[in-house]
């Protein structure tokens, strides 16, 4: 089996997506550059903490990959990936150089962190669906859960996605990540509704953690209180955790790129790369066995589960030896 992995590319997928269908991603900035440090993080801990706005990789490049990719027909191009979009300064030339090339709507995926910009709004409005999250109701939930740059305050983040709502006419669907202990309590959901009825978005979409997130400590919570708490919102918010998605069954072409594609996004267990490549388990398992193998993909045990993810360490070298996922800290080491 060969399992030769090509340098990382801007473009992945078409990966499932919980909210999107079949989304190509796109990804603006190097791996976990970000304004925030979530506890949740399903990608780790961000190690390039920043809110500096610039071409974080080449505009020319992304759309090169973009056009070879097309023909794979997705729901949507979604600027995600791993880290934070709107970081990039020509994130609005990218958005109308993909709508020029095609007619699949772009959806922009962020933690709306630098929508108080308003050269940013600007950048961000060229899109066809917008996706924000808001995770804490006041200043210091948002400490505590987002750890965000010391430069972004909780009162400037949900300004801005305000003020983004009475510019923008596309389509505004507002995720908001409950967290058990945190923010999963009544009174703190009442504070999220709140904000949530000044922000006015189309939808608005309850999560939890479904995968190994950053910390131990940050806890999903279940689907019964998920939608307990959905009836807080106006609009209604609908529950999109994981355990209630249907993801797609379409199948791909089987190789260690597919496998990697899907597993850069996400962590993922075996069950959920054989749902989303519409293949069967069992052949999944010898190419993760034979991934893990070489160290482009490393393992994590989350809730009894063996989830895999793609590993940061270049194919060919030695992966670590710890079988955990890099850059796990403490709350006190964080605090410091």
């Amino acid at each position: 089996m060969e399992t030769n992995s090509k340098p990382r590319c801007h473009v992945f997928g078409p990966v499932p997506s919980r909210r999107l269908g079949r989304s190509l991603g796109v990804d603006l900035v190097p791996f976990k550059t970000c304004t925030y440090d979530c506890i949740y993080c399903q990608l780790g801990h961000t190690t390039n903490q920043t809110v500096e706005r610039k071409e974080w990789v080449p505009m020319d490049a992304v759309l090169d990959e973009l056009k070879r990719k097309l023909a794979c027909r997705p729901d949507y191009i979604t600027l995600s990936g791993s880290g934070e979009p709107t970081l990039h300064s020509r994130l609005g030339e990218i958005i109308e150089h993909i709508q020029a090339m095609t007619k699949i709507p772009v959806a922009v995926l962020t933690n709306g962190s630098l929508l108080w910009q308003k050269e940013v709004r600007e950048q961000v409005a060229l899109a066809d669906v917008v996706l924000p999250s808001l995770d804490a109701g006041d200043s210091f939930k948002f400490g505590f859960i987002n750890r965000p740059h010391a430069d972004l305050a909780f009162e400037q983040v949900v300004e801005g996605l305000i003020e983004f709502r009475s510019e923008f006419t596309g389509q505004y669907w507002l995720e908001v990540f409950l967290l058990g202990g945190h923010t999963a309590i009544e009174a703190d959901v009442r504070k999220l509704a709140a904000w949530v009825r000044r922000i006015r978005p189309d939808r608005v979409q309850l999560n939890t953690v479904a995968r190994p997130p950053a910390e131990d400590f940050a806890a999903g919570v279940s689907p019964e209180a998920l939608e307990k708490f959905a009836r807080h919102f106006n609009p209604p918010a609908e529950v999109v955790a994981e355990r209630t998605s249907r993801l797609s069954h379409k199948p791909v072409k089987l190789d260690s790129d597919a496998v990697l594609d899907l597993l850069r996004r996400r962590p993922c267990t075996a069950q959920q790369v054989a749902r989303g490549l519409g293949l069967n388990q069992l052949e999944i398992l010898k190419w993760l066995e034979a991934l893990a193998a070489r160290g482009d993909i490393e393992t994590s045990r989350h809730e009894g589960d063996i989830y895999y993810r793609a590993s940061a360490i270049p194919s060919g070298h030695p992966p670590e030896t710890s079988s955990r996922f890099p850059n796990k800290r403490t709350l006190n080491a964080r605090t410091s």
